[in-house]
């Protein structure tokens, strides 16, 4: 990647109301923005819209939804953690036609760009869910959530093994309309994430949304005992970022052509300019939300201060920046700005 992206074709979409080009590709899906919300972390989006205008951002993520209603965990489901927090909900929902008569029809009648997460447990489950979405509509593309146990399988991970997580992919995509774009959500906790994404890919995915959370545990020391009632559960928020940022570049480093959508601890305007330079299409916006309710549409307009603030006039020209060739020239002047700082003396060593 040599450079700043150059727009060809048809450029008359709607730039942002500011003036500044802030619209993203994702495959065939075109977005106002390149923010949404990360699944699971706002459920249809109903709460948030009391917060600030949900259509004014890229569009909402829903919180993955599998073929029956699901309780969940028992609980205590959270517990906060040094920058970040772990979650064991256990993927608690409605289950598929209520949520297509309740939640995905209030999104379509507000006008929301909408991604359905779905989750299931079975490959056989993934392809009963897409089919029934396939038959209702009024949804931009599906994320299809593989970190989920496969119960056929001595509950070994979906995301977590190449050949099973393309079973999935290609059961979803089979059962799906052919224009629906399908991104494939992948787990941090693998041996090589470029592998699955390729995986993922060559079996149907559109692109892929990385990054998950990471398997964590905490102890309550007053008890004893894990602090969770289902022991382990997945970790969130700014402790992983730098995790995310490494499996966007990698995956975009391996596979160019390839739509990303980043996510993981994602608190600022600077934080998701970070994963697009990375190789990110779009950002999704999570844990920030429990704190912040309005995180999306402030994160928005920070990430369009920090592209201005470095002479982009569009959000394209950052996708991938950070993959640029770097001259020489660029070079010497960074390691010239280096050794003047070290000046007084100090050898910085990293331990």
């Amino acid at each position: 990647m040599t450079g700043a992206v150059t727009l060809t074709g048809n450029t008359t979409g709607e730039a942002h109301l500011s003036g500044f080009d802030l619209r993203a590709i994702v495959g065939s899906l075109e977005l106002n923005s390149p923010i949404l919300t990360a699944s699971g972390c706002a459920a249809a989006g109903r709460e948030l819209d009391n917060y600030f205008d949900i259509t004014a951002i890229g569009g909402i993520v829903t919180k993955s939804i599998m073929l029956a209603p699901r309780s969940g965990r028992a609980t205590p489901r959270m517990a906060e953690t040094p920058s970040g927090m772990l979650n064991s909900i256990g993927l608690q929902g409605p289950g598929i036609e209520n949520f297509i008569e309740n939640d995905l029809a209030w999104l379509q009648q507000r006008g929301a760009r909408t991604i359905v997460s779905i989750a299931g447990g079975t490959v056989d489950e993934f392809g009963k869910v897409a089919a029934k979405l396939r038959m209702a509509g009024g949804f931009d593309a599906i994320e299809v959530n593989i970190s989920c146990p496969n119960v056929e399988d001595r509950g070994q991970v979906f995301a977590c093994h190449p050949d099973s997580a393309a079973q999935v992919i290609q059961t979803v995509r089979r059962n799906s309309d052919n224009k629906i774009p399908i991104f494939a959500k992948l787990s941090p906790d693998v041996t090589d994430i470029v592998e699955i994404a390729a995986s993922v890919t060559q079996a149907g995915a559109t692109g892929v949304s990385v990054i998950n959370t990471l398997l964590g545990m905490v102890i309550n020391t007053t008890t004893m005992r894990p602090a969770l009632a289902g022991v382990t559960g997945g970790l969130s928020g700014p402790a992983i970022r730098p995790i995310a940022v490494r499996c966007i570049w990698q995956i975009r480093n391996a596979l160019p052509d390839v739509p990303i959508i980043g996510m993981g601890g994602v608190r600022t305007g600077h934080d998701a300019l970070e994963m697009i330079l990375a190789g990110a299409n779009a950002v999704c916006v999570g844990t920030s939300i429990f704190t912040d309710p309005a995180a999306p549409m402030r994160i928005q307009s920070e990430l369009e201060q920090e592209l201005r603030a470095r002479g982009f006039t569009s959000l394209l020209q950052a996708v991938s920046y950070a993959h640029r060739d770097v001259d020489h020239v660029m070079v010497t002047n960074a390691l010239t700005e280096v050794s003047h700082q070290s000046d007084d003396g100090w050898d910085f060593i990293s331990e």
